[in-house]
């Protein structure tokens, strides 16, 4: 069994995440509503794969990503799920030490194909 760590503070997009996420076999999601919720979680729990927003309060998706690969200094690969666009936006994510990169609307098999790639 995979586990897989969803952080966004929208209640209505982590079941949507959820729901997709139905279509990937043996994989066990949790999740967190911004990047200190993830953070705790990520020091009690063992993650194959993280997917997180950009835009959350408390501390971003670009802050999580820094302390992971900073002071966690973890490899566990990352998938941006945002609405950000932009060039820029995507290669400050990248930059940030994330795997993939992914813009909203979600489309389903696109998410479950990255997602099994990176288990």
């Amino acid at each position: 069994m995979k586990n897989i760590l969803i952080v966004e503070d929208s209640p209505t997009m982590r079941l949507f995440i959820k729901m997709f996420l139905r279509g990937v076999k043996n994989v066990s999601v949790t999740e967190a509503v911004d990047g200190i919720d993830a953070i705790e979680k990520l020091n009690k729990n063992s993650f194959d794969l993280i997917i997180t927003d950009i835009n959350m309060p408390r501390l971003n998706g670009l802050e999580l990503i820094e302390k992971i690969r900073g002071e966690m200094v973890s490899k566990i690969p990352i998938i941006i799920l945002t609405t950000k666009g932009e060039e820029s936006e995507i290669e400050k994510g990248l930059m940030a030490g994330a795997n993939s990169y992914l813009t909203k609307p979600i489309i389903g098999p696109i998410l479950t194909n990255l997602v099994s790639g990176h288990l």
